[in-house]
C-alpha cells in the first residue's frame, strides 16, 4: 500500500495515543512530586508526548487537505465520530502536563483545547439529536469521549483562574456521564456483545468518575462526600474490569487498545491524590499498584503500536 493510501486511512482515533501518553506523563509528574522519585522522567515524557501530538496533527491535517471525503466519512460514522474530540482533549491534557513547566503555554493550549472541545460537544450532540441512521448497536463506551471529556477542563482551568468556566464544563460532563452510562449499560446488557475491536473501550468506564474526582478536588479543594463517591465508583469499575480479565485476553491488537491507558492513568493520579489528602496504607498501596500497572500498560501499548506500524497493520481500510 502506498504512503498516500495509508494517509487516506489514517484514523482520527490515533489521537487516543496522545491521551494515553499525556496521562502517563501527568501521573509521573505527580509521582515525582509525592514520592520524591530518584529518577524524574516526566520532562522527557512530556517532550515525547508533544512530538507525537505534533506528528499526528500534521498527518491528519494532510489527510484533511488531500482526502477530505475520507474525513467526512469519519465524521458521518456512528463510532468514529466520537473520536474527533480526542484532538481537543489532547490539547487540554498537554495543558495540564505543562503546568509545572510553562504556565503561559499551558494557558494557551487550555484555551484552544477548551474552546475546541465545546465546539465538538455541541457538534456531536447535534449529530446524535438530528440523526436518522444511528442505532443502539452503535453505542459503546467511546461515546463518553465527546461529552464526558468536558470534565477534564477544570484540572488546568482552576490553575489558570477560570473557576466559573470550570464549573460549567464540569457540570455538563457530569450530566452526560450519567445519561450515557445508562445508555451504555442498556446496550451491553440487552443487546449483542461489542465487536472485538471495541472491547478495550470498556476501560473508558473508569475515566469519568476518576477524572471527575480530580476536577472536583480542584474545584472545592478538599475530600468531601461527593469526592469519595466519585473515587469509589472509579475503584469499583476498576475492580469489575479486572474481574473480567478473560474478556480482554487474546484480543487482536487494534488502536482501541489505547483505551486501556488513559483511564488507568486517571485512576492512578486519583489514587495519588487520595493518598496525599488522607494518607493511609491502603491509598499508598493502591497508588503504587496503579503506577506499576500503568507503566506496564504503556510499555506494552508502545511496543504493540510500533510493531503494528512496522507490519503495515495500521492505517488500512476497515
Amino acid at each position: 500500500m502506498s504512503e498516500q493510501s495509508r494517509l487516506k486511512f489514517f484514523p482520527i482515533s490515533f489521537f487516543s495515543v496522545v491521551m494515553g501518553l499525556s496521562g502517563f506523563t501527568i501521573a509521573m509528574e505527580k509521582a515525582e512530586e509525592i514520592f520524591a522519585l530518584p529518577v524524574q522522567p516526566s520532562a522527557w515524557l512530556l517532550a515525547l508526548t508533544a512530538m507525537v501530538f505534533a506528528t499526528l496533527a500534521v498527518l491528519y491535517l494532510s489527510k484533511i487537505a488531500n482526502f477530505r471525503e475520507a474525513v467526512v466519512k469519519e465524521l458521518n460514522h456512528p463510532v468514529k465520530l466520537s473520536f474527533f474530540p480526542t484532538f481537543s482533549i489532547s490539547l487540554i491534557l498537554l495543558a495540564v502536563a505543562l503546568l509545572p513547566f510553562a504556565m503561559a503555554l499551558s494557558h494557551l493550549l487550555w484555551i484552544a483545547g477548551t474552546a475546541m472541545h465545546l465546539g465538538f460537544t455541541v457538534f456531536v450532540l447535534a449529530r446524535w439529536i438530528n440523526h436518522d441512521t444511528f442505532a443502539i448497536q452503535h453505542s459503546n463506551p467511546s461515546w463518553f469521549i465527546p461529552m464526558v471529556g468536558n470534565i477534564l477542563v477544570p484540572i488546568a482551568g482552576v490553575a489558570h483562574g477560570y473557576h466559573e468556566v470550570s464549573w460549567f464544563f464540569f457540570s455538563v460532563g457530569l450530566l452526560f456521564w450519567l445519561v450515557l452510562l445508562t445508555i451504555i449499560f442498556n446496550r451491553v446488557i440487552f443487546h449483542p456483545p461489542l465487536p472485538e475491536k471495541l472491547v478495550p473501550t470498556f476501560f473508558i468506564l473508569i475515566a469519568p468518575p476518576a477524572v471527575g474526582f480530580l476536577s472536583y478536588l480542584k474545584l472545592v479543594g478538599e475530600i468531601d462526600g461527593f469526592a469519595r463517591f466519585l473515587f469509589y465508583v472509579a475503584l469499583f469499575f476498576l475492580i469489575l474490569l479486572l474481574s473480567l480479565y478473560r474478556k480482554f485476553m487474546g484480543l487482536r491488537f487494534y488502536l482501541s487498545w489505547w483505551a486501556y491507558s488513559f483511564p488507568v492513568a486517571a485512576f492512578a493520579i486519583a489514587s495519588m491524590a487520595m493518598y496525599r489528602q488522607l494518607h493511609g496504607g491502603f491509598f499508598l498501596a493502591l497508588a503504587v499498584f496503579m503506577l506499576v500497572l500503568l507503566t506496564l500498560i504503556i510499555g506494552v501499548l508502545v511496543y504493540k503500536t510500533l510493531a503494528a506500524i512496522g507490519k503495515g497493520e495500521i492505517c488500512v481500510e476497515d
